[in-house]
């Protein structure tokens, strides 16, 4: 496997991207359970210490490509990208950031797969990939957080069900009990909720009235 600090920032994509379906469009990844962007965030934070020393400032590449290397591929445009490389090859000399960038595409392709077992392969696959030894440690965990989590990342291909509404729901809540800082009745709590979140079914709650 070629990786990606010999000079060829695609080599990961193209080495590890062998299934890939022939649309590339890809859907969000807000289903997935793995962390991927903060890894790549991780990466950078380190090797832009391991360079300059201290920790970001906006004239550093790494520092000023930071909201880049987050966004999708297919959302940078020629512009974009050329901008994303230009500044890796100032900030990024071993390639770490550029290898974590390509890792974070080829996570994404999952998402692009209809069938589980072929799902399942990819994640094994990529797993087992980001493991090379010759890539960096942030790769190399991300590679065993999805070997582990294999079977609940494919079984998104089943369902086709995330918990992201849940996880939203439950964000909302907490917010406002730390804006109330907490409820001693949980009929108040729930009224709050349901108001903050936006247009409640006042039919049922049939003990209330609004106002």
């Amino acid at each position: 496997m070629t990786p990606a600090g010999t000079g060829n920032p695609g080599a990961v994509t193209r080495a590890l991207c062998d299934l890939r379906p022939s649309h590339s469009r890809r859907p969000p990844t807000c289903a997935l359970a793995i962390d991927y962007k903060r890894s790549l965030d991780e990466c950078r934070r380190r090797v832009q210490n391991e360079t300059m020393g201290h920790r970001g400032r906006k004239e550093d590449p790494l520092y000023r490509c930071r909201r880049l290397l987050t966004k999708a591929e297919e959302r940078l445009g020629e512009a974009g990208k050329e901008k994303l490389l230009g500044l890796l090859r100032a900030g990024d000399p071993r390639g770490d950031v550029a290898t974590m960038w390509e890792a974070k595409e080829a996570v994404r392709e999952l998402y692009t797969h209809g069938d589980p077992a072929l799902a399942l392969e990819w994640v094994e696959q990529l797993g087992a990939d980001l493991q090379d030894a010759d890539y960096p440690s942030e790769a190399r965990s991300l590679g065993r957080t999805l070997i582990r989590w294999k079977h609940q990342i494919a079984a998104w291909h089943k369902a086709q069900v995330s918990n992201g509404p849940t996880e939203a729901v439950n964000n909302l809540i907490k917010r406002v009990k730390r804006a109330a800082f907490g409820f001693t009745s949980f009929r108040n709590y729930r009224i709050r909720s349901l108001l903050y979140a936006g247009k409640p079914n006042w039919n049922l709650l049939a003990k209330i009235t609004p106002r």
